[in-house]
Formats: C-alpha cells, structure tokens, sequence
C-alpha cells in the first residue's frame, strides 16, 4: 500500500506525481485576477525569493539555507505552487543559466528533506518514482552513468568504479549525492511550462526582477574582467581579429557571448570587432545587442563540446579537462565559485559580427 502525503511532504518533493497533480488542479479561469489578489502575490513573491536563492546561494551554503527555512515552515501549499511560479517566471526569463540554476537548487533542496525523511515507506515510493532502484549499494550501470554526467570529479567516472554484474558499487556515504542528481536529471527532464506571452507579461516585474539578479550575482562571481584568463579558445579568437581575420558564424557568437557574460559593455564588445576586415558598426552593434539580450534572449556561451564541434577548441590547456565551457575555464582561473549547469543557448542564425 502507497504512502499518503500530505501538503509538506509535497511541498518537500515537488516532483512526485501527486504533487504535480495538485499544481495542475490549482489553475484558476481568471489568472489575472489571481496573480494581482494578495494569494497570487504572495506566490509571486515566494517564487521569485526562491530564484534569487538558487541564483545567489553557492552549493555549500545551501543545506544551512534550507535548515534556516524548514525551522519557518511557510504555508505548505503555497511553498509548493511558488514551485510551479519559480518555474513559470525562469521559463518566460528565456535563459538556460536561471532554468538550470532553478533545476540544481529544487534538486539540492529535495534531497536534504529527503537525507533526514523519518518515514522509511515515503522515502521508498519517493525513491520508486523517481525511478532510483538501488540494490544494496548499487546502482544499475544506465542509471548511474544518466546520474554522474553531471558530476565533474574523478572518482564519480565509470572506469575508476567498480562495476559487476550490470551494477555500479556505490558507498552508502555517496548515495545522497547520487539521490540529489536524480532528482535533479528527473526535473530537468519534465522541462518547463509553455508559457503564454500574456502570462509573461503580467509576471513582467518578477521576470525582470530574476534577470537583473543573475547578470549582478554573474559580475560578482566573476570580478574584474582580466584578459590573461580567457581560455585559450576566446584568446584565439580575439588573436585572430587582432591579426585581421575573419571569424566564422559560430565563432562571433561564441566570443561575443562570452564577453558580454563576463561584463564587457556593447560597446567595449563592438570595439574588439574593430579590427575585422568586413567590420561594419551598424551591423556589428545590432548583432551584439541582440546576442546581449535586446532580443529578449540573452544568451551564454557555446559549450566545450559546441566549440569542439565547431573546430573552436583550438590551443587545449590542462584546465580544459575539467571545466565544460569556456566560461567554466575563466571562472575557475579567476577563482570564482562553480555552479552546475551553464551550458549556453544556441545561436540565433545569421548572427555574425
């Protein structure tokens, strides 16, 4: 016989198919009237709190974060349908850096209620939905493999573990990280509502509110712009419009992403195309706003596989290995924290400098 979870627990573990069924039956005919009562602004709010923690709050400081919030239980059901609002305001936010920040920090948050469930039978059919079979301490090889890929030491890689029998050995010490990484692969999975651009439009304020937090938390983590870090890739590419040449398509889109996410200005950006033999200022200036943001879409920069793909991962140094993008190099090499999930957004077409 199944559990019954009451409202904290879904609110605890906003994955679960009965709380999914709740936010679902909590839609209302008039959203408008409901998003300006004092109920839909309190959620609004509830919701836009919570991305600014999963933007700001660094890994290590979080389970003290959620330690802080639990001993101040909020109303249940509205903790769970800020969670339906948070996803709803990064969705109509466009951008793949606050939807995965979003994504680690429910995924982080689930598994600390989870590490200390008293209830062994809703911490087994938790387990059971998100699909986690664990026998003993191993994990199915599949499993496993979907679970660390987004993990970046060593000791989580397939070849320095011990494998038998299709299964990975896992230790007890390890299976709560393993357990927050499903969550996190479950969640991510499910992606984001469709949301309608009136919708977006009364959430406006919110939506703007949750841009300017990443763009401020994104300038702080990275500090002062410093151009002997650049990974070897952007070094290139700026190199080679110093020099005079052209760059292709991606190769525009690549660098400007990634000067305008560590904090150049347009015009500082439009100032490093100078020097390109095909240099035209009105074009060049139109396709880095746009890359910037004036779109609506402010995109990040490619990923090292992206850059790969597109015969831009030139010049590899050691820290190449263990960073995924070549934002992930220049953070590491400022010294700055590391947050999970930065792969950047696809380029516009036609975008070029």
């Amino acid at each position: 016989m199944r559990p019954v979870f009451d409202a904290k627990d879904l609110a605890r573990y906003p994955f679960l198919q009965e709380a999914q069924a709740k936010i679902a039956g909590s839609q209302l005919e008039n959203l408008e009237t409901f998003l300006e009562g004092e109920v839909g602004r309190r959620i609004i709010e509830r919701a836009t709190d919570r991305l600014e923690s999963a933007i700001s709050l660094p890994p290590q400081a979080l389970n003290d974060h959620f330690r802080e919030f639990h001993a101040r239980i909020p109303n249940a059901l509205e903790s769970l349908y800020a969670y339906g609002m948070a996803r709803v305001i990064a969705s109509c936010t466009g951008d793949r850096t606050v939807i995965e920040r979003l994504i680690g920090y429910e995924a982080w948050r689930s598994a600390f209620y989870l590490s200390s469930e008293a209830d062994e039978e809703k911490r087994t059919e938790v387990a059971r939905q998100l699909g986690l079979e664990v026998s003993g301490e191993a994990v199915p090889v599949v499993r496993y493999v979907e679970m660390v890929a987004g993990l970046r030491e060593p000791l989580w890689r397939l070849v320095n573990r011990e494998v038998k029998g299709g299964f990975v050995r896992v230790h007890a010490s390890e299976l709560d990280v393993l357990l927050r990484e499903r969550i996190r692969v479950v969640i991510r999975g499910r992606g984001l509502p469709g949301v309608p651009p009136e919708v977006c439009a009364l959430l406006a304020p919110a939506v703007g509110h949750v841009s300017g937090v990443l763009q401020s938390q994104m300038l702080r983590d990275l500090g002062p712009i410093d151009e002997s870090r650049y990974p070897p890739c952007m070094a290139a590419l700026v190199a080679a419009l110093a020099g005079g040449a052209n760059l292709t398509h991606m190769g525009r889109f690549a660098l400007t992403a990634f000067l305008h996410t560590i904090g150049l200005s347009t015009t500082q950006i439009v100032e490093v195309y100078q020097r390109s033999p095909d240099f035209d200022i009105e074009k060049t200036l139109y396709q880095v706003e746009h890359i910037s943001g004036s779109s609506g879409t402010e995109y990040t920069p490619p990923s090292c596989a992206t850059m790969e793909t597109n015969g831009l991962c030139v010049n590899r140094a050691a820290l190449c290995e263990r960073v995924g993008s070549p934002l992930g190099y220049y953070r590491k090499k400022k010294g700055g924290p590391q947050q999970a999930g930065t792969a950047g957004r696809d380029p516009p077409s036609g975008s070029s400098g």
